[in-house]
């Protein structure tokens, strides 16, 4: 199975990306199913007064960083399926960026559309960002660390309505101490991804961990074999596309090394259910 699960367009506020230039490239490169995530991140943008399903990307240098624009992200995808229908699988995702005062928000947003797939991501802790070193600074690296795991593990003990924990140690693509040692988190990321399984949820394997340079996938082997000694099955892979060059990258070399750690399948999704590919 060759798809790429983890796409940002240009209704996300850091993409540029146009919904049909990526569906024509996907298919051009050969990839059977593909399912936009573009970003929610409530917390840190607001949502677009005008709510309508008319969306023209040059609305966004005019206005603050803003989430996606939903009807017009719907209607879209729903013109998009039914134009390639036949060419690729084209499936409805978002990326929620989730903190845990933020649940209601999102609790809304899922049950006002028809989502096939959603990524549960941490992409901030108290609204400060870790791209910015703003969550970071005046911690020790232990202290930051730890409550990043700690946000994530509240969240999904409260809020179930999505489909895998996105790039599950993000902290580590921002950690400018250098890589933190996983025995020293490994008892929380249990408890992660206990419940994770407990609840009938996934993780996915972001491969933007090339082109950030790191050393390890993201997340790392230590917590894909975690995960798989477990007993965790679902597991999804992403480019984390933002442009075109992200697209597809780096699948097919993944999908070698889910079958070295031991996993038998990857998974798509539709209607929020994960189907399961023999790799």
């Amino acid at each position: 199975m060759y798809a790429d699960y983890h796409l940002h367009t240009y209704y996300s506020d850091d993409s540029e990306y146009p919904m049909e230039q990526l569906i024509q490239d996907a298919v051009s490169m050969g990839l059977s199913e593909i399912c936009f995530t573009d970003h929610v991140d409530y917390g840190v943008k607001g949502d677009w007064a005008d709510q309508s399903d008319v969306y023209q990307p040059e609305e966004k240098k005019t206005l603050p960083v803003m989430n996606v624009k939903y009807p017009a992200y719907h209607a879209e995808i729903r013109r998009m399926q039914n134009k390639y229908a036949g060419k690729i699988v084209i499936r409805e995702g978002m990326e929620f960026g989730m903190q845990l005062h933020t649940i209601p928000q999102y609790q809304k947003l899922f049950s006002s559309y028809p989502f096939d797939f959603i990524i549960l991501s941490c992409h901030q802790v108290e609204d400060k960002e870790f791209w910015t070193q703003d969550f970071q600074r005046g911690k020790t690296q232990e202290e930051y660390n730890r409550k990043y795991y700690e946000e994530i593990l509240r969240v999904i003990r409260a809020y179930k309505d999505y489909s895998v924990l996105g790039h599950l140690d993000m902290i580590t693509r921002y950690d400018l101490a250098g890589a933190y040692p996983f025995a020293c988190v490994r008892d929380i990321v249990t408890e992660i991804l206990q419940q994770a399984i407990w609840d009938g949820k996934g993780i996915e394997i972001n491969t933007s961990s090339h082109r950030y340079g790191l050393a390890d996938l993201t997340p790392s082997r230590d917590i894909l074999r975690l995960y798989r000694e477990l007993g965790g099955t679902i597991l999804t892979i992403g480019s984390d596309t933002h442009k075109p060059e992200h697209l597809g990258a780096y699948i097919k070399e993944t999908l070698e090394e889910v079958k070295e750690l031991g996993f038998s399948s990857i998974c798509t999704f539709q209607n929020m259910k994960p189907i399961f590919h023999p790799l």
